[in-house]
Formats: C-alpha cells, structure tokens, sequence
C-alpha cells in the first residue's frame, strides 16, 4: 500500500499533504495547524467543510467553522476573564455580543512542522507550538508549554494525537476542544436529506442568554433522545448545545451516516474528551460541527466543582495525551479498534 506526504499548496497557503490507500489529508501548519481537508479518493467523498477561494476572506480572519480548528481554550469565558489561585488571566473579548472570549488562541496560530515521514504503509505530519516568554500568547496565558499535534493517515483512516506538557515551574490550567466541521452532504451524489447522526451524548447543560452554563441540566428532547440511540437529520432543528459525554461500550464518538449508500462516518473521539458541543449553525444546512471538549464551557466559572467541569491541572512537567480516530465503515462493517 502506497503512503506519501508533501508540501504543497491550498489555495495560496503552505499545505502538508498525506496520502495512504483512498484516504487523503491536508494541514495547514500556518493557520493553527488546522486540517482543513480529509477525504476518500477513490469514492469521491470529502468529509470536513472546507472554504471555497471566495470564502477564504473569512477564513483566514475567523478559521473556527471550517476542518478540524484546536480550541485551546475551548468555547467561551465569562468576560474573559477567570482566576486560579493566586493568579488571573484575562483574555480578549472576542464575542462583544454576549461579552464572551470564544475559542482560545491557538486556532489562528502559526505551528512548526517537526517532522513528516512515511512509514510502514502510513503517512504522518507532527507539528507544534511552543509557548514561552518570547510568544505573543503569553501575555494572556502566563505558562511555558507545548502542544504538539500529529495526524497520520492510513488505509483505514485518520489518526490525531493531541499531545501536550507543562513546561513551567507551577500548575497549568488545561482546557482543550476541536471545532470539527463535518461537510453535509459528504458524497456529491447524495442529499443532505441521506444524512442521520449520532452521537455519545449524556445530560444537556443548561445555558443562559450568554450561552454560558448555569450548572443544571435539562431533560433531552424527543430528538436529542434520538441522537445517542438510532440517530436522526443533524438540522432537525438549530443546535447551539453542550453535553456531557456518555460513552457507549467504552468508546466516546460520533457517527455520521449516508443512508443512500450505507457508508458511515466514524469520528472516536477518545475517552478523554469529556463533554461534546453539537452546533449545526443555526440549521441552515451544509455542514454541522460535533466539537469534543475536556471540559464544560467556562469550566473555571462555572458552577459546578472540577471534576464535573473537567477544569484540568497540570502539574509542572505533567503530560496530556489524547488520540482520535476518524475512518468510513459500511453500515454493517466492522469498527476499527482504537
């Protein structure tokens, strides 16, 4: 089985495509190491939102709706602000609406491309930022870190490993997410009438008119119930909600399902990633974002204790790691193991 990676271009910007089997890939280490593009060659199906050459204005100012963005923090902080101990961190507002920062400050970010290769079969990219006094994100998070992301691509999928340590000589907040946009329909010969969802989903958080939690939650509707059972339409109606995760046979995940040609695509996400946001943009169609997160929205706010929030310390030299599986499986085939 032929594997191949190289540096290429899309759509004017530095690109790192990887190549095995029918799967293809394509990262963009200059814009927050997003992967933009994933797909199946041979059958004709493109599976992330990607920008056309007019969208890309938009894109490159705000590239959370389009691929695999890292949300680092994910989602939104109550007026950007939060403290931890001794110590406050103050983010911008970038929502002026609700008065919210939203989604951090890694996903418009330039990463470094540590390493790329093939082997045995596989193709692979490693990338990384490295955050230090020298940074401008330390201004607004005081903490030498790295994370480090790298995708492979094989004859059976996609493979992500988020990895990411504490560099500094104190704790570390830790709060990570993916905006993962999934393109509606993903085969050109379907319709997104085709399409059903479904999703490990548990308890919904209740939110306020600052999308922000409450610290309750809320019964499931009659098509949420749908949603962690036999799967339902991903625009049945608009979607801005917050779960808690709820895996099913040890696994945490979402399934996005072609009725007309029975193929099913499979988004694990891992065990680690604790609560999901489901965004469908207001249900207009086209694409629907089903975003893994480590933790509840505004975790260091919110009213609830960490281990319900999902709030993470890490410890000065402690390690996060977490990897995710995306691949396409006909309705009745086998599911591959993590």
């Amino acid at each position: 089985m032929m594997a191949n990676v190289e540096e290429c271009g899309y759509l004017g910007l530095r690109a790192i495509r990887l190549t095995a089997g029918s799967y293809q890939a394509v990262v963009l280490p200059d814009i927050g190491a997003n992967l933009i593009s994933f797909r199946d060659i041979d059958r004709g199906l493109s599976f992330l939102r990607e920008p056309t050459p007019d969208e890309m204005p938009v894109f490159l100012t705000t590239p959370t709706t389009w691929g695999i963005p890292v949300l680092f923090p994910p989602n939104r902080i109550e007026d950007g602000t939060f403290t931890i101990g001794n110590m406050t961190y103050h983010f911008p507002i970038n929502e002026e609406s609700r008065q919210n920062h939203l989604h951090g400050f890694l996903h418009n970010t330039p990463w470094t491309v540590e390493d790329s290769g093939r082997l045995e079969g596989e193709a692979f990219v490693r990338l990384a930022v490295h955050v230090d006094e020298t940074h401008p994100a330390y201004q607004i998070f005081p903490h030498p870190f790295q994370f480090t992301l790298e995708y492979r691509v094989t004859c059976t999928g996609l493979r992500q490993t988020a990895d990411v340590v504490n560099l500094g000589h104190w704790p570390m907040p830790f709060m990570l997410g993916f905006h993962t946009a999934i393109r509606i329909p993903f085969s050109p010969l379907s319709t997104e009438r085709d399409y059903v969802f479904t999703a490990t989903i548990g308890r919904r958080w209740e939110l306020n008119h600052r999308m922000l939690p409450t610290g309750a939650c809320q019964t499931l509707n009659g098509g949420e119930a749908r949603i962690s059972g036999e799967g339902i339409y991903p625009f049945f109606e608009p979607m801005d909600n917050h779960y808690t995760a709820s895996p099913q046979n040890g696994r945490n995940y979402v399934t996005v399902t072609d009725k007309r040609f029975n193929l099913r695509l499979v988004y694990d996400a891992g065990l680690r990633y604790r609560h999901w946001m489901i965004w469908n943009n207001n249900a207009e169609g086209r694409f629907f974002c089903p975003e893994p997160q480590t933790n509840l929205v505004n975790a260091p706010n919110a009213p609830v204790p960490p281990d319900a929030s999902g709030l993470l310390m890490l410890s000065p030299g402690e390690r996060w790691t977490e990897t995710s599986i995306l691949y396409v499986e006909d309705v009745e085939g086998p599911v591959l193991s993590r």
